[in-house]
């Protein structure tokens, strides 16, 4: 059982940064992978960044490449989510979500292949 927690949303401006935080529960994180998706209202939930249980290998949507960047640390049972230049399309309630690996890499853009998820983290941009 993992349990996981977000953390660092808010109001920001367009053009502005926010990082979210996600903290895992239990001793075994490193064998999951981990991805971060978001949801706006009125919208299905859609993958935004994955990376795998060792970190080595990061996968982002193609509306975040150049903006948004995971990250992790094992040690801490953290990921966290830089995210940079934002503007109001990036406004959704965001979620940390595990899946044990191992993933192919198309397996990070399913919300089906994740088994833990996070509460969300509001992330609103404003014009």
């Amino acid at each position: 059982q993992v349990q996981l927690v977000e953390s660092g949303g808010g109001l920001v401006q367009n053009g502005g940064s926010l990082t979210l935080s996600c903290a895992a529960s239990g001793r075994t994180f490193s064998t999951y992978a981990m991805g971060w998706f978001r949801q706006a209202p009125g919208k299905e939930r859609e993958f935004v960044t994955g990376i795998s249980g060792r970190g080595r290998d990061t996968y982002y949507a193609d509306f975040v490449k150049g903006r948004f960047t995971i990250s992790r640390d094992n040690a801490k049972n953290t990921v966290s989510l830089q995210m940079n230049s934002l503007n109001p399309e990036d406004t959704a309630v965001y979620y940390c979500a595990a899946g044990r690996d191992p993933f192919f890499s198309g397996a990070y853009y399913y919300t089906s292949n994740y088994q833990y998820w996070g509460q969300g983290t509001q992330v609103t941009v404003s014009s």
